[in-house]
């Protein structure tokens, strides 16, 4: 059968490790060290794979083969559990064609956490000491990091008063060719906005129906 090859940049702390697909915007996992980060990876694929064909995308989950391209020390948000380090392979010039394509999987990325909190129960089940967010409160929290992100990519505050304006016009700027600089002269690149935007939706959508007690 044939191999397919996700190229990933590792993350790696004291605390935590983070392996992050470079070109499929949203499927990052973490783990204690690489070797657990990259079987949290293969094991979420599955679930990522619905996405990224919601997305118009063909993504293969058998044979997968994980190739490292980067290793980079992370940081203290990395540390306490967000992908936070702007790969190399970030910084790359973004056609037209794959604009249209990080915007899509940011959508539907969104889209499947709109579907999968729409269906849960308020209450979600505890971990281990009774901690865990419930539905409602998952869900601001999820809006309250698209805020953040979007004024990160210079979205003024009065274009973001709503989910839909907000996400419509993170969209926007996806959409949108780049040379690969940081957008509006911030921080992020556009290849790295999409990974974390949708790393972020994705990884509480997850929670989210990991949590949900079965019927």
């Amino acid at each position: 059968m044939t191999a397919h090859h996700v190229r990933v940049l590792v993350e790696i702390t004291a605390r935590k490790t983070f392996v992050s697909a470079l070109d499929w915007p949203g499927l990052a996992r973490a783990g204690r060290d690489e070797a657990a980060a990259i079987e949290a990876l293969l094991a979420a694929a599955p679930r990522y794979a619905q996405v990224a064909h919601a997305a118009g995308e063909a993504f293969e989950t058998e044979d997968l083969v994980v190739e490292v391209e980067e290793r980079r020390d992370g940081d203290a948000t990395t540390a306490f559990g967000a992908p936070s380090i702007v790969a190399d392979a970030d910084r790359r010039p973004v056609a037209a064609w794959e604009a249209a394509r990080l915007a899509a999987i940011v959508e539907a990325s969104w889209l499947a956490f709109d579907r999968i909190a729409a269906a849960a129960p308020e209450e979600l089940r505890k971990g281990p000491r009774g901690g865990g967010r419930d539905r409602t409160k998952v869900v601001e929290h999820v809006r309250g990091g698209d805020d953040s992100y979007a004024s990160v990519i210079g979205i003024p505050a009065a274009e973001r008063r709503s989910v839909q304006a907000l996400r419509e016009h993170v969209l926007e700027i996806l959409r949108e060719p780049s040379d690969g600089s940081p957008i509006a002269g911030k921080r992020w690149p556009p290849r790295y906005a999409a990974r974390r935007i949708a790393w972020h939706a994705l990884d509480h959508a997850w929670e989210i129906e990991d949590r949900t007690e079965p019927v």
